[in-house]
């Protein structure tokens, strides 16, 4: 069931990767690379951190799904536009699982609170940042303007105090991934934003 969940998750961040491929005018490879690195690159960096072997490569299925997914925008991303309302929301749901997810296995492998949910924040929103990079434009995390970041770290909080509490397995992970999940939703839906420095305007970016 986890591993269906993961690539689900994979699977709608792959989307979002290969998107930013289109608006960016790359070509398939181009996009094909952002969907990749968009879904797997926060795991990857939470597993050569805990110098384990990336779970991303134990599996074609990691690999296979967000090759599918840069497919699928290929050929119909003027579809996946008009259906990002619902893929926003598999985004949040995807960005609290993989937060808490991150969170319990960086603690499994003995890291403390503090660094276990550092490494379940870099888990949900690493990939973004790749692709950001990778295309060009300030990574989102640094202008948090529409709360992403800040979700995951709560979520990775919670999942990093249960722990410490002794409170393991699925009940934990799923109320920590719910709490960021419902901050996520919240944020979209009511247009909350993370504050500016005092005195700076808001804009519309960067």
């Amino acid at each position: 069931m986890s591993h269906a969940l993961d690539l689900i998750g994979i699977f709608v961040f792959a989307l979002t990767g290969a998107l930013v491929g289109v608006r960016r005018r790359l070509d398939v490879v181009g996009m094909t690379v952002l969907a990749e690195m968009t879904a797997l690159g926060g795991g990857i960096l939470r597993d050569l951190i805990l110098n384990v072997r990336p779970a991303a490569f134990s599996s074609t299925g990691y690999v296979v799904v967000p090759a599918v997914a840069a497919a699928i925008v290929f050929f119909w991303h003027p579809h996946v536009e008009r259906v990002m309302p619902a893929v926003d929301v598999l985004d949040a749901a995807g960005l609290g699982l993989f937060c808490a997810v991150g969170t319990e296995k960086a603690m499994n492998y003995g890291l403390s609170p503090l660094h276990g949910a550092l490494l379940g924040v870099t888990t949900a929103v690493g990939g973004g940042i790749l692709r950001d990079v990778l295309a060009g434009q300030i990574p989102l995390l640094l202008y948090d303007r529409q709360l992403y970041a800040v979700p995951a770290m709560l979520g990775s909080a919670v999942m990093a105090a249960l722990y410490t509490l002794d409170l393991h397995g699925w009940p934990a992970t799923l109320a920590s991934a719910v709490l960021a999940f419902g901050l996520r939703i919240a944020a979209m839906r009511l247009r909350l934003r993370a504050p500016l420095a005092r005195g700076v305007a808001p804009d519309q970016g960067p």
